[in-house]
């Protein structure tokens, strides 16, 4: 008698569970709500730290600083979640506009549509034969299905979701925004901007070294990246800052 392996136990035990457990580890499963809320935390830090350091450099008030800060937060979240909204929705257009035309085409020539999804299969590095059987049998279990999966590339991993895009991004802009308009309340108005700096580069070295660990990629990179943009961006805010030299009370 065979003796079981601890890997072929390990099958049989955890059966669907433990297929779903592992596919649920693949990190691409969370790419549109992670792209979302990374790159709205991103500018909220980015964008409120940028705007109070530009009017700290021209201030000698708080009131001023606290007051451009708290709008700019106020609007980038409200733009951020719309702009998603709006961006993600012209892609879910596009998306139902090719199903819709693919709709047509099984219904007008199911035969040159069958003929395609063999030729991206045989391309994909099945054989001719083989790759007509598989196209064949996915038609008649769900054209459309395979079509959609398989000429569209459109899954549900990839598919536009903007009402989940604009809630992330919105919230995730939100909470960086935050962060930064703190350190104005709170902070002493002396050396402001350099006090700001300092906490929103702070603040982006986290918001990368998390990005990068849920996301499964190199955590130096995303810090590096997202250090280097940072700087560049609030050192031409605070120069703007200082040129202009205005004293705002």
């Amino acid at each position: 008698m065979k003796k079981e392996t601890s890997k072929e136990v390990s099958k049989e035990t955890t059966g669907n569970t433990g297929l779903e457990h592992y596919l649920d580890n693949h990190y691409i499963h969370r790419s549109n709500w992670l792209r979302a809320a990374v790159l709205g935390a991103n500018d909220g830090i980015l964008s409120t730290a940028s705007i109070a350091i530009g009017v700290a450099a021209a201030s000698n008030f708080r009131e001023p600083i606290v007051l451009a800060t708290l709008a700019g937060l106020v609007a980038g979240a409200l733009s951020m979640a719309a702009g998603e909204y709006v961006s993600v929705s012209s892609q879910t257009d596009v998306e139902n506009a090719d199903i819709e035309r693919e709709k047509l085409e099984l219904q007008e020539m199911p035969e040159i549509e069958l003929q395609r999804l063999a030729e991206i299969y045989q391309k994909r590095g099945l054989k001719a034969e083989t790759a007509q059987i598989v196209a064949k049998e996915l038609t008649e279990h769900d054209a459309l299905g395979a079509h959609i999966r398989d000429e569209l590339g459109i899954n549900e991993i990839s598919q536009a979701k903007p009402m989940q895009a604009a809630l992330a991004s919105g919230a995730a802009f939100t909470i960086g925004g935050l962060l930064p308009f703190l350190v104005t309340v709170f902070l002493p108005l002396k050396s402001m901007e350099y006090s700001l700096y300092g906490f929103a580069l702070f603040f982006l070295i986290i918001l990368g070294a998390l990005a990068a660990r849920a996301g499964g990629s190199s955590i130096v990179k995303a810090v590096l990246r997202i250090t280097f943009w940072g700087t560049i961006a609030m050192g031409l805010t605070a120069l703007v800052g200082y040129l202009f030299n205005v004293n705002i009370n």
